[in-house]
């Protein structure tokens, strides 16, 4: 067992959102899937049957989710970088996971359930701090200017 696991809290959606992030992810996979029954139901508000809590695995990374009703949301300030090898993995995870959602500055975005993620090169903390002020500030320039990651842009900025 992970000794920390993000436990994330949704209105009503929880089942549907383990499901799209499982079939994102290679290496995932649904845990236990616990049920309001009638009792749960009735205190919740929540139908019977509905998804109470699921666990899930991501890239064998543990989360837990609720459906625990309308009481909170999501924000950015908390987000989940996922680091991508590759233009091709970056465009994968975020047109996956934008579908629906919000596309924001500088390769984040909000799935259409309001999770923050970060869809970025697995280089882009050494072009941002490889000790070079100059190539820093060229990438960061570079970066303020997209949505979506380019990685060939960036290092087009970080060589130029």
């Amino acid at each position: 067992m992970q000794k920390i696991t993000p436990f994330l809290w949704f209105d009503k959606q929880a089942e549907e959102a383990v499901n799209l992030y499982t079939s994102v992810f290679k290496n995932s996979k649904i845990g236990t899937v616990v049920r309001y029954d009638e009792s749960g139901a009735k205190a919740s508000g929540m139908p019977v049957g509905t998804v109470m809590t699921a666990s899930f695995q991501l890239d064998g990374h543990e989360f837990i989710a609720l459906n625990g009703g309308p009481v909170f949301n999501f924000t950015p300030a908390i987000s989940f970088v996922v680091y991508c090898n590759s233009q091709d993995e970056i465009d994968y995870f975020w047109e996956k996971l934008s579908a629906g959602g919000r596309t924001d500055q500088c390769g984040w975005l909000q799935d259409k359930f309001g999770i923050s993620w970060q869809i970025v090169p697995t280089e882009l903390p050494k072009l941002l701090g490889n000790g070079d002020g100059a190539k820093s500030q060229n990438v960061m320039s570079a970066l303020l200017k997209m949505t979506k990651i380019d990685i060939n842009a960036l290092r087009k900025a970080y060589n130029s």
